[in-house]
């Protein structure tokens, strides 16, 4: 599975290794992808080199090779099964279904909502889509700011 960023890097060294024939420099890929630094490109290598994708040269400038693409890996089909996005609709500004939170009851269980999963390594948007609610006693939450 591969984020946003990492699909957007493969399709661009795929792309550039097919019309010129030699892979992108950091700066093209990283001016590509609208990142500020060339670490954020390095990362993203290494992500794509880790998961297979990608094969690095040792001591040679420029030297990435495509093994494989997300649409391949994953069995031809609609081209992007094997990806899914990062960035999903927020609920800001929006009205939603969950009625608030009685305080009167403090026996009741509170509905703490899960805001969906985050991954690990480099930084996504935040999620706002809500998961599912875990039901936890009051006692457990303190009394907020």
């Amino acid at each position: 599975m591969l984020t946003r960023k990492q699909y957007e890097l493969l399709r661009f060294i795929n792309e550039r290794l097919k019309e010129a024939g030699v892979p992108p420099s950091f700066d093209e890929m990283k001016d590509a992808l609208d990142l500020r630094s060339k670490s954020g490109i390095h990362r993203l290598i290494t992500a794509l080199e880790e998961r297979g994708f990608i094969r690095r040269l040792p001591n040679r400038a420029r030297a990435i090779e495509v093994i494989k693409l997300p649409e391949l890996s994953a069995g031809g089909g609609n081209g992007r099964r094997g990806f899914t996005p990062s960035v999903i609709e927020g609920t800001l500004g929006k009205r939603t279904s969950t009625p608030p939170i009685a305080e009167d009851d403090g026996n009741r269980p509170v509905a703490v909502p899960v805001m969906g999963r985050i991954a690990a390594g480099t930084p996504i948007e935040a999620l706002q889509t809500r998961s599912h609610t875990i039901s936890v006693p009051p006692d457990m939450l303190g009394a907020g700011e």
